[in-house]
């Protein structure tokens, strides 16, 4: 199992991707409900839109603060080019049908997955300080400065298949008396754009402050 994929996943959009999930479910519920507020504390389009995204970034940043404290940067990278190395060379083998090589990579199977093993446990370890603090902005800081919608997207950005994980509002939501979507399709959920907007910086912030896990 190719671990090192998972774990560049988790890196990049873990903050995100689990907030995103506990955000369109209530936690003692179970139920969908909108993040925002009938009155912000923040409000206008341009405004809500930067203030979001300076939340994502903050979170980033506090994301990479925890993991340059918590993960020996060097020897995860030390592991991570061991590894890759090693499937890269058994992928060649298997390519050529190189059976003798196989074989020899064989061997270091137990190995190298105890190493995937140690790499995702060091990943993990930021994850448990960082997830609880993220949660409680969300639910009680986000919901009360900003409304429900933030930001407006000139196509539709609901690609996955059903209401699990919609972006944007859509047209049949706008056309729904009393819906927060009513009269704004197209537009981005609070949630919805500090996702887009976090990940597009996460990977400039990971590599400012040297805890990206690119080997280039």
């Amino acid at each position: 199992m190719d671990f090192n994929f998972i774990l560049l996943f988790i890196d990049l959009t873990h903050l995100q991707f689990l907030d995103s999930i506990h955000l369109q479910f209530d936690i003692f519920g179970g139920e969908s409900t909108a993040l925002g507020s009938d009155d912000p504390v923040i409000k206008g389009l341009i405004l809500s839109m930067f203030a979001v995204s300076g939340f994502g970034i903050v979170l980033n940043l506090f994301n990479a603060a925890v993991r340059k404290k918590m993960v020996d940067q060097t020897k995860l990278k030390r592991i991570m080019k061991e590894t890759r190395g090693w499937q890269k060379e058994r992928m060649a083998a298997m390519r050529a049908k190189d059976q003798a090589k196989i074989n020899e990579l064989s061997k270091k199977s137990s190995y190298m997955n105890k190493m995937s093993m140690e790499m995702m446990q060091m990943n993990m370890r930021p994850m448990m300080i960082t997830f609880v603090p993220l949660i409680l902005i969300f639910y009680f800081v986000l919901p009360y400065l900003f409304s429900y919608t933030v930001a407006l997207s000139p196509i539709p950005l609901n690609v996955i298949p059903g209401d699990f994980f919609q972006l944007t509002c859509t047209s049949a939501q706008a056309m729904e008396e009393g819906h927060v979507c009513f009269g704004h399709e197209n537009s981005l959920y609070l949630w919805a754009w500090y996702f887009l907007s976090s990940i597009a910086f996460s990977g400039i912030i990971m590599k400012l402050t040297k805890t990206s896990m690119d080997l280039s």
